[in-house]
């Protein structure tokens, strides 16, 4: 929705969850029988969740991992290859996220018209304790959305409005955008205060036999996040520790939970893409879809798959990213790892064992059928097919079937924080601020000893290099561990290392499987400017709101 239709009072009618609110006057109702019912009070909550994101159909197929060096779509006339072709725009935007303006209008006017005493007349109802309880809830679930949406915008555009109260339309057009340090102050300052009033529970299942809401584990994972960003090289040049400080202080907060761990990924739910996502130990927060669909398998699945379309496929640059199982990076020039690349002579895994969980290569199993993505092969050579002469393995459900004649769908659920990217930003914090092996008082790990907790679920070797080398290393963690997860995308950009998109590799299959012979192909090259660091504001709102600022060089 556009920010010119930011207003006081939620629009006519919404349909959340499938179900109308019916907040129609001209049937009747009016904005006070909206506040005054528990049923009218969830629906208005649940529409402010449902604007949580996901990654797993965000550009008609595409997903914003294909607009980085993990992934590229096999379709070219998808839009995402606007980023890479560099004819991305300000009239031609890519994923603005816009929306989130309606998701804060949407909390905005929920606090404002929220007031937990109407409820009061129903006191002599059965149900009156459980309702008045999760209610006094919601505004603290609010909050905590509200602040969620204004740090996406803020990853995208930097200096955005920070829009705190309803707004009338004579008057939206004339906000003016707040600094990105603002914007990330105010997110931390409002997550410090749902934790101080003690506004959420550390889980919903104990409270009120729910899940999928928003928890203490949630806001902190949140202020983590935020303050890592704010850290990082984007926005913080000069590399000021105290920033760094700050992360990694957050980041301990959520281990000092002592609610989550990390089990081994081979036994991990969130990685397999069966809907059993829900029993991870490390999930923190999620994106819940309620509709069973088929779309995101048919997208993704191999070409000559029944069913399938072609769509995200992983790059020889993310599998060369992966250790051999030993710990020793990949190597090109070693020709016991070009022969073993994926497995050895005897059918053993080769390589990490994460590699197995996010991609779909020559000779694995998918559906109890073989895949052949070398040169002559059933999955190549064919319009949507792979490029790069890989599939997508990462969040697709094999319960799921495209066969016509007995169809069945799933539901698809996002993981937004897990425990994995804590121990990340911790152990990038500390890094930043006092190296890889000092463990200042109170603080649970050192750097090392939190990058090396991710290995060890992956049973993969300590890293034990120094300096820049161990910085090259935990990233290189967090790019396998957090692939597809719509993580690289963002860490590209906070980090600075554009360049790194510029050439996409693929594999080039040939010979039999008893004899096949690998070779490193290039297979797109992308146009990389530093102005893509930040999102351009869409024109249109620019011609609307002149106290909007264009981002550099767009």
């Amino acid at each position: 929705m556009k920010i010119k239709t930011y207003i006081a009072m939620m629009c006519a009618s919404l349909l959340v969850a499938g179900c109308s609110l019916d907040f129609d006057e001209t049937n009747g109702d009016t904005k006070e029988t909206a506040y005054s019912y528990y049923d009218n009070l969830e629906k208005l909550v649940a529409y402010v969740y449902s604007f949580l994101p996901t990654d797993l159909d965000r550009n008609d197929g595409a997903m914003l991992e294909s607009a980085t060096d993990n992934s590229i779509y096999s379709w070219e006339q998808n839009t995402i290859y606007d980023i890479g072709n560099n004819v991305w725009s300000p009239i031609k935007t890519i994923d603005t996220g816009w929306d989130y303006f309606d998701a804060i209008r949407s909390a905005n006017s929920f606090l404002e018209n929220f007031d937990i005493e109407v409820l009061n007349k129903f006191e002599y109802n059965d149900d009156y304790e459980e309702i008045k309880a999760k209610a006094t809830l919601f505004p603290y679930e609010v909050r905590f959305l509200r602040a969620f949406y204004l740090f996406e915008l803020a990853k995208r555009y930097g200096n955005i409005p920070l829009l705190l109260r309803t707004y009338e339309p004579e008057e939206i057009n004339l906000v003016e955008p707040s600094s990105f340090d603002a914007v990330i102050d105010f997110i931390v300052t409002e997550c410090d205060r749902i934790i101080a009033d003690n506004g959420l529970p550390v889980d919903h299942r104990d409270y009120r036999g729910d899940t999928g809401r928003a928890t203490k584990g949630a806001v902190l994972a949140l202020k983590s996040r935020a303050l890592l960003y704010a850290a990082s090289p984007l926005h913080n040049p000069s590399g000021e520790p105290a920033k760094w400080e700050k992360a990694a202080k957050a980041a301990a907060a959520v281990i000092a939970m002592n609610k989550y761990n990390l089990p081994k990924v081979g036994s991990d739910p969130l990685y397999m893409g069966d809907n059993n996502l829900f029993n991870s130990p490390q999930l923190i927060f999620e994106r819940r879809d309620g509709a069973k669909t088929s779309t995101f398998e048919a997208r993704n699945e191999p070409m000559g798959y029944e069913g399938s379309k072609g769509g995200n496929t992983p790059t020889q640059n993310l599998v060369d990213a992966f250790d051999m199982k030993n710990g020793t990076p990949f190597n090109w020039n070693n020709a016991e790892h070009v022969r073993n690349m994926y497995v050895d002579e005897l059918g053993n895994p080769t390589r990490d064992p994460r590699l197995y969980l996010n991609v779909l290569y020559n000779g694995a199993t998918w559906l109890k059928q073989r895949v052949e993505t070398n040169v002559g092969g059933l999955h190549t050579g064919m319009d949507g097919a792979t490029k790069t002469g890989y599939y997508l393995r990462k969040h697709m459900n094999a319960q799921v079937s495209l066969n016509p004649v007995s169809p069945l769908g799933k539901e698809h659920h996002f993981p937004l924080f897990r425990y994995a990217e804590i121990l990340l930003n911790y152990a990038e914090a500390m890094y930043h601020w006092v190296g890889e092996d000092t463990k200042p008082t109170d603080y649970p790990y050192s750097a090392r000893e939190a990058l090396n907790l991710v290995r060890d679920c992956a049973e993969m070797k300590h890293v034990e290099e120094t300096g820049n080398a161990f910085l090259e290393k935990l990233r290189n963690e967090r790019r396998i561990e957090l692939a597809f997860e719509d993580h690289r995308f963002w860490d590209i950009r906070r980090w600075k290392t554009g360049e790194v998109v510029k050439n996409i590799y693929g594999v080039r299959i040939t010979g039999t499987d008893t004899n096949f012979t690998y070779s490193k192909v290039l297979v797109r090259q992308n146009q990389w400017d530093d102005k893509m660091y930040l999102f351009p504001f869409p024109q249109e709102e620019l011609y609307m709101n002149e106290n909007l600022v264009q981002n550099p060089d767009w």
